[in-house]
């Protein structure tokens, strides 16, 4: 499956100067928005594909690249408004964080369950080649 060459992680810094750390101000939610609607795969995650920095987040690159799906990373390590932000966009507490098509899918947790029991071939096959 192939939708396109997968790009250099990207940095989402679309915060307002002086912004508290907690909190989604219109920027950072626009940034956020593009980059999910710009991406058919998108992996909010600490570190970046290349360098994952916990083991959940390098847990969900594995099974992306046994799917050799190409996503785009996004380290939210790299601002603490980037990884509070996401929560509240979201509505989930932990990352990695997952988006296909869109679509929040989940963490780790539920992309691990969702390979093992075959459901995430039949969306990428679904959601990919549509």
């Amino acid at each position: 499956m192939s939708l396109r060459p997968a790009r250099a992680p990207i940095a989402v810094k679309a915060m307002m100067p002086g912004t508290p750390a907690s909190g989604l101000n219109p920027e950072l939610r626009a940034t956020i928005d593009k980059v999910i609607q710009n991406n058919k795969v998108v992996l909010f995650m600490k570190g970046t594909k290349q360098f994952p920095m916990c083991g959940f987040s390098n847990s969900v690159v594995q099974i992306l690249t046994a799917f050799n799906v190409p996503f785009q990373d996004v380290n939210i390590l790299e601002d603490d408004r980037l990884r509070s932000g996401m929560k509240e966009y979201s509505q989930w507490p932990t990352f990695p964080q997952v988006y296909i098509n869109g679509e929040f899918v989940g963490g780790a947790d539920i992309m691990i369950q969702m390979y093992q029991s075959g459901e995430l071939a039949e969306l990428f096959e679904r959601e990919l080649n549509s």
